[in-house]
């Protein structure tokens, strides 16, 4: 049996999963080999280096275990079609994906963007106004494994959470939950905005001109899920128009953002790219799913961990 890894793990994860597994033939490289793919039954994959060609080239392939929760960029037809099993990592994102949200939105009530740029000018100046994050009402869209971490961390701050998933059903650390469907009622209410949805089409440019507008003056609103949620025209014009206080991205309808972008003249945006999950653990923490479904997959056992609908994209 072959498992081909698209990308090099440090020793310390590489050769103990070797020492484990002594009968299997793992291949390590730095990016995928198409001349690798004939006898591999496993790819190990961030999914980014998949097409339809490769999938065909891959005859034996029966299991694809993807180290991202983000499947959009993989062939999804032909993987259905041949019937390969597909699983992720979701939930290890939500430590760092959560810390990272926390960090910009204290940043943002604390002001610390305004005390960094005075040091730097050597100016002693108190002429902004902090505003607390406690007692603020928090909507989650998509309060998932990350949504619920971030829940949990803001009620800590005594922030009052609203969570908006597909079926309405309630989630841990959301003081409310509602369908996507309503999400125009509850958007009054928020002055922290958070999608961590992924892209499906159903979430593609769910977000308006006319959401925005159902906003408060004084919201924050983060997208960490994927860019496609809100058109870039309508991001710009949202925040020309001042019609929120400020926006965090860390996902954009097209990345690397580019240097053009409009969005970069704008005072009253953060730009992040796309590395709010990176941790010095990520991989250690995707092992730790991958290890124990690898040896119920060797059993014959096909329940994965994170077994997806390739179709559905989640």
């Amino acid at each position: 049996m072959k498992i081909y890894f698209t990308f090099e793990p440090r020793p310390d994860l590489r050769e103990p999963l070797v020492e484990e597994f002594p009968n299997i033939d793992f291949v390590f490289h730095r990016k995928l080999k198409e001349d690798e793919l004939s006898g591999v039954d496993v790819l190990v994959t961030y999914g980014e280096d998949l097409n339809e060609k490769r999938i065909e080239l891959a005859k034996n392939l029966k299991w694809i275990f993807v180290v991202s929760a983000g499947v959009e960029k993989m062939p999804h037809q032909a993987i259905h079609d041949r019937g390969i099993l597909v699983s992720n990592v979701r939930g290890i994102h939500k430590k760092p994906m959560a810390e990272s949200i926390l960090a910009h939105i204290l940043a943002i009530k604390r002001v610390l963007p305004f005390i960094y740029e005075n040091q730097q000018k050597g100016e002693w100046n108190k002429d902004t106004r902090p505003t607390e994050l406690n007692g603020s009402t928090a909507l989650i869209l998509g309060p998932g494994a990350i949504g619920e971490e971030i829940g949990r961390l803001l009620q800590a701050f005594e922030v009052y959470t609203i969570g908006c998933n597909r079926s309405g059903d309630d989630v841990p650390y959301m003081n409310e939950t509602y369908q996507i469907k309503d999400i125009m009622s509850v958007l009054p209410r928020a002055e922290i905005v958070i999608s961590i949805l992924p892209s499906t089409p159903e979430t593609k440019h769910l977000l308006t001109y006319e959401h925005f507008k159902q906003m408060r003056r004084d919201t924050i609103f983060l997208n960490f899920g994927r860019g496609d949620l809100v058109s870039t025209d309508v991001l710009i014009k949202t925040l020309e128009e001042q019609l929120i206080l400020h926006a965090v991205l860390d996902v954009f309808e097209e990345e690397p953002l580019p240097s053009s972008s409009k969005l970069w003249e704008l005072d009253n945006i953060t730009i992040s790219p796309h590395f709010s999950s990176h941790s010095s653990r990520y991989l250690e923490r995707s092992f730790e799913i991958f290890k124990p479904s690898l040896r119920k997959w060797l059993n014959g056992d096909e329940n994965l961990e994170n077994k997806m609908d390739i179709l559905r994209g989640y």
